[in-house]
């Protein structure tokens, strides 16, 4: 790894890792540390790739990218949940928007 450099990052649904890593491991065989994701990936990922594309995109219309995707890999069940993500992070959410986040992702939960 000398002389590389992370050129950008940007975060990606736990749906498009798994389809990325499967996809992979069709034409390579996977390392260690890319099989400890892929069973991460496929026990934890609640939605298929194009669901959780759609939810981001809602879910984008309410809050920014970033915390569209974190809301999108745990598919939060009520306010407590909802809250916990946003524990951390320095801007202040109103009761309306949580609300509307968890009505959005109730529709994709049920499918």
């Amino acid at each position: 790894m000398i002389g590389k450099k992370v050129l950008e990052t940007e975060p990606v649904p736990v749906a498009q890792v798994k389809e990325a890593l499967e996809d992979f491991a069709l034409e390579h065989e996977l390392t260690y540390e890319q099989n400890l994701t892929l069973d991460h990936v496929i026990k934890f990922s609640k939605l298929e790739s194009e669901e959780s594309n759609k939810l981001i995109g809602e879910l984008e219309e309410v809050v920014k990218k970033k915390y569209a995707i974190k809301i999108t890999d745990m598919l939060p069940e009520d306010l407590a949940d909802l809250r916990l993500l946003f524990a951390k992070e320095r801007i202040p959410i109103k009761n309306e928007d949580l609300e509307q986040i968890l009505e959005i992702v109730e529709k994709y939960r049920t499918e």
